[in-house]
């Protein structure tokens, strides 16, 4: 039996953590939870062991620090610090030897929770549930039942279910890659490709990269200005196909236990539903309906999930063998069939910004921006992207927000210059007006003081074969190098991201081996190819990035 040297160690381990993974649990649940106290690594290790640095003793915790052990835990610091009673190991709680990675049910040892973690399970539905009575409420009108079914059977799911399985389980999806995902839906839905459309291929350089994107030509070789004379989508007055997707109510409550267990921040608020595109031309056409958020988290949501266990469990991915899938998105024509599906999706951008010369870091250049996403968004947990990429959602006017333009501009304040309460996940502001000029950041209102200071164009569109959602793809470009001086500071990642990395333009060699990283999400890395291809045309002496060019076949599989 394992020893444990605190009851804060045997934690942990119960949740089979590493230090790791849950100091990064800690920052992203102190950001959710209005925290201020931080936890990295080394004082992790030393607040585990019992033991300050060099064997000292511990001293006192930071109090800041003891309220997010004691929040997160459900017991007071100094139990946390103490030894544990050896009594109280659990049986099947993990031994010190090295995790198998047999992964079958039929060897999978099977942990009932402790009375602690239903507790905690339970403690979060309470804290985080965000707008979820919504989504409740949502799902008794849908299926027919008395209000409050739906919270009472996730109540009584979440008894069941041990946030530690749950982080478990999604530390197993995020190791499975990006090139793993592309090839097994490539290999779903095999040879039937027809009518212009071809999944996503690239030649970076020298190397040859697949998505899961669905494209046309087309679709992958755009620069349309997002400006209200080219960015021309809008509200339609009627939607085609209005029912319903069908909805397993089991498959429902399981999702919502889950979202409410590891405090997923999850609102049901209205998508735009994509209706039609049209992109010829130098102008972004077509129209939208509205889908509430909850219908697409409790269905075709779930196939990213589905896909992502078939693949870690070794199971073959074939017609047949992936039900949700087979039920949503069985082929190419369903996923193109936008009348018989909700179809929502998002909006993503790679972002340049500029920055002068630097003794240390060299030439001028175009700082670009990669995120981690956090464990606490609803898809893409884990994962490389662009940032900003969020949902194409209104947030106070459906007709006015249409415009993929809009979103962009929102996910900008939210999502790099803090503003919190144009955050979709937090349900509707009490704000009139959230974007209106006067509530502006400082970045972003200097940024439209003056026109050519923030230049944003749409780069590429497609239909991501993961969920069947809709992408479009963008580029930000701030030229001016003054930006950087005055702002520079000021950008930061909200709780979306779990980190943001910054790359030089000029760094050619370094880009090659961030485009390999299997770490992306297909739509992350889709975006980011198609915005290093845009700046690629440009003769800026600032930049010095991989050749991006499309490739285009005519099967799934691209043989």
């Amino acid at each position: 039996m394992w020893s444990y040297r605190t009851v804060l160690e045997q934690r942990i381990r119960e949740r089979r953590l590493t230090l790791d993974e849950f100091a990064e649990y800690a920052e992203a649940y102190a950001r959710e939870h209005g925290e201020v106290g931080t936890l990295g690594v080394r004082h992790l290790q030393r607040l585990v062991a019992g033991r300050g640095a060099r064997g000292k003793p511990l001293g006192r915790v930071r109090p800041a620090t003891a309220r997010l052990l004691e929040r997160i835990f459900g017991d007071s610091v100094e139990t946390l610090l103490s030894e544990p009673d050896p009594q109280s190991v659990p049986s099947g709680v993990p031994s010190a030897g090295p995790r198998s990675d047999d992964r079958s049910s039929a060897s999978r040892t099977q942990v009932e929770p402790s009375t602690a973690a239903v507790s905690e399970a339970s403690t979060i539905g309470t804290e985080v549930t965000g707008d979820l009575p919504s989504a409740f409420a949502w799902l008794d009108q849908h299926a027919g039942w008395t209000a409050g079914t739906a919270k009472r059977k996730v109540r009584s799911r979440l008894s069941r279910l041990s946030a530690g399985d749950l982080l478990d389980r999604n530390a197993r999806r995020c190791r499975v890659g990006r090139t793993a995902v592309a090839e097994a839906l490539a290999e779903y839905y095999g040879q039937t490709v027809t009518n212009g459309y071809s999944i996503h291929r690239v030649r970076v350089d020298d190397r040859e990269i697949g998505t899961s994107l669905l494209a046309r030509p087309d679709w992958t070789s755009l620069g349309i200005p997002l400006t209200p004379k080219h960015d021309m989508l809008a509200l339609a007055d009627q939607a085609p196909g209005s029912s319903t997707s069908p909805i397993d109510s089991r498959r429902a409550i399981h999702r919502l236990a889950e979202a409410t267990a590891l405090g997923v921040r999850m609102t049901n608020a209205p998508l735009y539903r994509l209706h039609g595109v049209d992109l010829t031309g130098d102008a972004v056409n077509g129209s939208f309906g509205l889908a509430p958020f909850a219908e697409y988290a409790l269905t075709s949501d779930l196939l990213e999930g589905e896909l992502l266990d078939a693949i870690s469990d070794g199971q073959p991915i074939r017609r047949g063998e992936l039900p949700i899938r087979g039920e949503y998105l069985p082929g190419l024509s369903e996923v193109l069939d936008l009348r018989a599906r909700k179809c929502v999706g998002g909006v993503l951008a790679l972002c340049a910004v500029a920055r002068p010369a630097d003794p240390y870091r060299g030439p001028a250049d175009f700082a670009l921006l990669v995120q981690e996403r956090s464990g606490n968004v609803l898809n893409a947990t884990g994962q490389l992207a662009v940032i900003p990429k969020g949902f194409h959602q209104p947030l106070k006017e459906a007709r006015a927000e249409a415009r993929i333009g809009s979103t962009l501009l929102r996910e900008l304040e939210e999502e790099l210059f803090g503003r919190a309460e144009v955050d979709g996940t937090a349900g509707e502001p009490r704000v009139a007006a959230p974007m209106h000029r006067s509530r502006l950041s400082d970045p972003m209102r200097w940024l439209l003081d003056e026109p050519g200071r923030l230049r944003r164009e749409c780069t590429g569109f497609g239909f991501n074969l993961v969920s069947g959602n809709y992408e479009f793809a963008s580029l930000v470009v701030i030229d001016d190098e003054e930006f950087w001086r005055r702002y520079g500071g000021d950008i930061e990642a909200n709780w979306e991201a779990s980190g943001l990395r910054l790359y030089s333009t000029l760094d050619r060699e370094l880009w090659n081996q961030l485009i390999a990283d299997e770490a992306w999400s297909n739509e992350g890395l889709f975006a980011l190819l198609q915005g290093i291809r845009r700046l690629g045309e440009s003769n800026d002496p600032r930049l010095d990035l991989p050749t991006v060019d499309a490739e285009f076949t005519t099967s799934a599989s691209g043989r």
